[in-house]
């Protein structure tokens, strides 16, 4: 055997290998809800946010209520 066929059948033998087929199944419905996504969108930083609201209306209404016991002493 010469140095050309030996190439010529070893580049044959690489083209003639069976095909991969693959089967891409798609699922039936979408399987995150509404509030799935919210809570996703909000993350830690949404829970963050949301406790500092909190604690400043709760701190707000401490401070109105404490100046209404004594609303002229100043």
């Amino acid at each position: 055997m010469t140095l050309e066929t030996l190439l010529e059948t070893s580049d044959l033998r690489l083209q003639t290998s069976n095909p991969v087929i693959v089967k891409i199944i798609e699922p039936k419905k979408d399987p995150t809800g509404l509030a799935d996504v919210l809570m996703g969108a909000l993350g830690l930083s949404g829970v963050l946010f949301l406790l500092a609201v909190l604690a400043a209306v709760v701190f707000g209404a401490l401070l109105f209520w404490l100046r209404s016991r004594k609303p002229f002493d100043h």
